[in-house]
């Protein structure tokens, strides 16, 4: 079996790669993303990257994905070729709520991010004069529905698209929506009623204009439920105003079977290469691995002689593909070492204290906060593998408790941790005592956390050299959306609770 270590001085943020193992019949690759001779291999981005929504201004490329309850949230990645991305900015600070399913779009000589919160439920926007940011304050439109897509019509008036087929007329400025405006114009397209889902869902609109027509994409069938739910569909129009045709290659993008390995495969948008070739990015689950999240995959459309377009014959997207665009293979994130970007690589559980954290040569400093790993919002970064170990440092002030976590939500995490007297597992989000320290002024220890496959052992050390197994083992296959709602995923976090400060450092990434 490879092994793969990565030693930080502080930490990184890691995607973009595999291990070898053997899935469903899947020989996997040890490699993702670009291969490095003109192909890739989906996802373009490992781990809980859902409801991408993609831009190309001249060359380059902006994209971003639905938060969650992470902080900072709104992640803006930049690519000149469609497969290799790299984090730019991030378009919020403030938590309003779960943040589901933006919209990133230029108009005129400003850029936008529309996006739902979800409780209370309303639609926001943040907008700049640069992806690069800085981003301006989060703006309340103060309009339910969810999924909100800017389009602008053929007389220069500016609408969002709504969930259920809704759309609403925005001011010139396009951060206020005009009053009585909203109407429904689009009922969805009706796909057979033995088709098994989860609900009709109509959500996720993004719309093009392209050669005389607005194309309407839509997500239909439920975001997550069975695998075979979720699916993108398209319509057209000359007109804004519609009347929308639905395609007759419907659905454009869906899991046909149980035994693929992309499930529940949704929310497409359509972006073009300068040269006129035109792609779909959407988002899917992994066959087994539902605990990733939402993953975000690339395929090519081809356009039909009736100015339709649809995946071409032949593409899969468990396969290698040939690259958009031409280019040198770029270094991964996970290769700029002593490098802590909160915002970019890191993130926060709700909540984001910039004034939290310090750094300082090959450390990390992080107060306490709250009574529990629950409520300490950890801090966080995307794994996007299948087997993996974490290892890290940890010397803490007396009266605090720190440790290492896969967090999932306040309720629900595991992992290993210790205060001044003895260790503990977490198990559902609840501390047991696994034994008094033997060395040492209790303040001070090494802890591991083996994710095999979604089987999750620990181990601890009092000199990072002779360790000791903890006596528990957990599998977490459970710890996804379809059991526990609330569309996370399983994160590699680090936390520290109570008074005083914990002091992280030399933490070891290492594939399996």
């Amino acid at each position: 079996m490879n092994h793969t270590i990565y030693t930080l001085l502080i930490f990184f943020f890691l995607a973009g790669c595999r291990e070898n193992s053997s899935v469903s019949g899947w020989e996997l690759t040890n490699k993702q993303g670009d291969l490095g001779n003109g192909y890739y291999l989906n996802p373009i981005l490992s781990g809980d990257y859902p409801d991408p929504t993609i831009l190309r201004d001249g060359e380059d490329y902006y994209m971003t994905h639905s938060c969650f309850d992470y902080l900072p949230g709104l992640v803006v990645f930049h690519s000149t070729d469609l497969v290799n991305w790299q984090p730019i900015s991030f378009g919020l600070q403030t938590y309003l709520g779960s943040v589901w399913a933006p919209d990133i779009t230029r108009y005129e000589d400003r850029y936008y991010i529309y996006f739902t919160v979800s409780n209370p439920r309303s639609n926001f926007v943040v907008w700049s004069h640069s992806p690069y940011g800085p981003w301006s304050e989060p703006i309340d439109l103060g309009i339910g529905n969810i999924d909100p897509c800017h389009i602008v019509g053929q007389d220069g008036t500016r609408w969002l698209f709504m969930s259920n087929g809704i759309r609403q007329q925005l001011t010139a400025d396009g951060l206020a929506v005009v009053p009585g405006s909203q109407e429904k114009v689009y009922d969805g397209w009706a796909y057979p009623q033995e088709w098994v889902d989860e609900c009709f869902c109509l959500e996720g609109p993004k719309l093009k204009y392209i050669d005389g027509y607005y194309y309407y994409l839509n997500a239909q069938g439920g975001t997550a439920g069975p695998p075979t739910s979720h699916m993108v569909v398209a319509a057209r129009s000359r007109s804004i105003d519609g009347p929308w045709e639905n395609s007759p290659y419907n659905p454009i993008v869906r899991t046909w079977n149980n035994t693929d390995r992309w499930w529940s495969k949704g929310h497409g948008s359509l972006v073009d290469t300068p040269q006129g070739e035109w792609w779909i990015v959407y988002h899917a689950y992994e066959n087994g691995f539902y605990n990733l999240g939402r993953q975000t995959l690339l395929e090519p459309v081809e356009w039909t002689e009736d100015g339709w377009f649809k995946i071409p014959e032949g593409v899969r997207p468990d396969e290698p593909i040939a690259k958009p665009v031409v280019s040198e293979k770029q270094p991964g994130r996970r290769d700029r070492l002593g490098e802590f970007r909160i915002g970019l690589d890191w993130k926060f559980y709700k909540h984001y204290d910039p004034n939290r954290c310090r750094v300082n040569a090959d450390t990390l400093t992080m107060k306490g906060q709250g009574d529990s790993p629950g409520t300490s919002s950890p801090i966080l970064f995307v794994a996007g593998n299948h087997a993996y170990e974490v290892q890290v440092e940890i010397e803490k002030d007396p009266g605090t408790v720190a440790g290492l976590l896969l967090y999932y939500n306040s309720d629900f995490y595991a992992g290993t941790g210790f205060d001044s007297h003895r260790r503990y597992r977490y198990r559902k989000g609840q501390a047991a005592g696994r034994g008094a320290h033997t060395e040492g002024d209790g303040n001070r220890l090494w802890l591991r956390l083996r994710n095999d496959r979604q089987v999750v052992t620990g181990a601890y050390s009092y000199d990072d050299h002779t360790w000791y197994n903890e006596e528990w083992g957990m599998e977490l296959s459970g710890y996804n959306h379809n059991t526990l709602y609330d569309f996370q995923s399983l994160l590699p976090a680090l936390f520290v609770h109570g008074q005083g400060e914990a002091r992280f450092k030399n933490l070891r990434y290492t594939l399996l």
